[in-house]
């Protein structure tokens, strides 16, 4: 099975889905000089340092809400490798100084432990405010993850301290969605279940792929335990998980899947899973059979719809054919009847979808194929038939491991989030905030220590550049306020929020 972007491709199964030379072309000359700087950074690390220094790198502004920011960064010890050229890390002391004027940062929040992959919440914020803040490791200021190659920002929501080498950086807070709260969906994908090694590019000696250090547990196992734990922390009443939920379709790693899963509740009613092309397996059954009794699972459909308490929630199967998933994805012309006909039946009713493949990739670093989104035709429909359904107010894929915001031009009342996998860098889910008249957006990485060392890790995924492609290249890409009239979304059941 191919892997969403990396996985071999037999023979000449699949020729039509690689990238044309334009996009290698173009491709090429955006990677070569960021790997060119890697390169030129690896040979600085080799100097000679004093024992007592630090480095602190990779931080992001990984949370935006109206009232609190979540940030992470790395502390190293300079000079050292620890064989994926990154330094070894160094436990130290972290924290987040910040205030409403750069020279007042007058406010502090720390983690309460040492640790080298810090993650510091601060809470309390005003919305609409602008504040300013520097994240330290023992007074050492930490510096951001370089998106050059596309011209990111993973600190803020503007450019003010760039070039200073430490900050201070600056963000604005946002107005929360207009109306009450009403229900909080954590929406994921991309869990992976039994892959062994993150980024291989099948058939290529480089770039290599990344594997979990001996003796820790394997990553998608402990990423989608993370996931399941924060999401419950974070008070999400429904959790949707949209597709390659295991990394080629066997039985064991799809029940696997169903435990690890199951930890935040009952399948059919508490969480929602659909199938990805990784899903797929010579055996048609097992993905029925794993996760059966919950909706569509007694009837033997992998596409639903479902009402909670006036949310219309439609889940797709992206990939009902027959290939080795390096195509586009498809959902035949049995489904697509259905989905036009579900829409049609109430075009007004607050409506979610989620499936596992993009109806549109824009922007990306890496060449685009036809693999990587729905099949051309079948994509227009859906869009289509979102523009006649005004409910419509979210399409959920993932499929390309990454954090993106696209507004669908003819059916503008509709968003497109693209969720970073859960199985590696950045790592995590997007929550999914409901009110009445409008809902938020924020992707949260696991805070458990185990998944905040292997997305630190798992970083270096394609020669160290997955981070252009997989955070979001602006705060907004992961973090964003709607405006939609959700009004005739009630709450049908009890709400445990945290």
């Amino acid at each position: 099975m191919r892997c969403c972007f990396s996985a071999h491709l037999p023979a000449l199964a699949a020729l039509s889905a690689f990238p044309g030379p334009c996009e290698v072309l173009r491709s090429g000359a955006r990677l070569a000089p960021a790997l060119l700087r890697t390169a030129s950074a690896a040979m600085q690390r080799a100097r000679s340092h004093h024992p007592d220094d630090l480095t602190a790198v990779n931080l992001e502004l990984v949370t935006l809400t109206e009232d609190t920011a979540v940030i992470t960064w790395y502390t190293g010890i300079p000079g050292t490798d620890d064989g994926l050229g990154h330094p070894l890390p160094a436990i130290t002391e972290g924290e987040v100084v910040y205030g409403t004027h750069p020279s007042r940062l007058n406010r502090t929040a720390s983690e309460g432990r040492p640790t080298a992959h810090h993650q510091v919440e601060l809470t309390g914020l005003e919305p609409g405010q602008t504040y300013y803040y520097q994240a330290r490791s023992r007074g050492v200021a930490a510096t951001p993850t370089p998106l050059h190659l596309v011209r990111g920002n993973a600190v803020g929501t503007s450019t003010f301290g760039f070039g200073s080498g430490g900050g201070p950086y600056s963000f604005t807070t946002p107005q929360p969605p207009p109306g009450r709260l009403l229900l909080s969906v954590a929406l994921c994908n991309d869990l992976h279940l039994g892959e062994t090694t993150a980024g291989l590019v099948g058939g290529l000696p480089l770039p290599r792929g990344i594997s979990q250090q001996p003796g820790r547990a394997p990553y998608p196992e402990l990423m989608s335990r993370a996931l399941v734990e924060e999401a419950r922390r974070r008070g999400a009443d429904l959790l949707l998980a949209g597709g390659d939920i295991s990394a080629g379709g066997g039985a064991h790693d799809l029940r696997e899947a169903r435990r690890i899963l199951d930890g935040f509740g009952t399948h059919g009613r508490d969480y929602f899973v659909v199938r990805g092309n990784h899903d797929r397996s010579e055996d048609t059954s097992t993905f029925r059979t794993a996760f059966a009794g919950g909706v569509g699972g007694d009837d033997g459909l992998e596409y639903f719809a479902h009402d909670l308490g006036g949310l219309r929630i439609i889940g797709l199967d992206t990939y009902v054919k027959t290939g080795n998933g390096a195509d586009a994805g498809g959902l035949g012309a049995e489904q697509l009847a259905w989905f036009r006909a579900r829409l049609r039946e109430a075009p007004d009713q607050p409506t979610l979808v989620f499936g596992h493949h993009p109806l549109t990739v824009r922007d990306s670093v890496f060449p685009v194929t036809r693999g990587h989104c729905l099949e051309r035709r079948q994509a227009r429909a859906v869009v289509d038939a979102y523009a006649s359904a005004p409910g419509v107010f979210l399409h959920h894929a993932g499929h390309t491991h990454r954090n993106k915001r696209t507004v669908l031009t003819r059916a503008p009342h509709v968003t497109q989030q693209e969720v970073a996998a859960a199985k590696e860098y950045p790592g995590g889910f997007t929550l999914l905030r409901i009110h009445s008249g409008g809902y938020a957006l924020n992707h949260y990485k696991s805070g458990d220590l185990a998944a905040r060392q292997w997305s630190e890790r798992s970083r270096r995924v394609a020669a160290g550049l997955w981070p252009h492609h997989a955070l979001g290249r602006s705060v907004t890409d992961r973090n964003s306020v709607t405006s939609h009239d959700l009004s005739g979304v009630t709450v049908s059941r009890g709400v445990n929020r945290t």
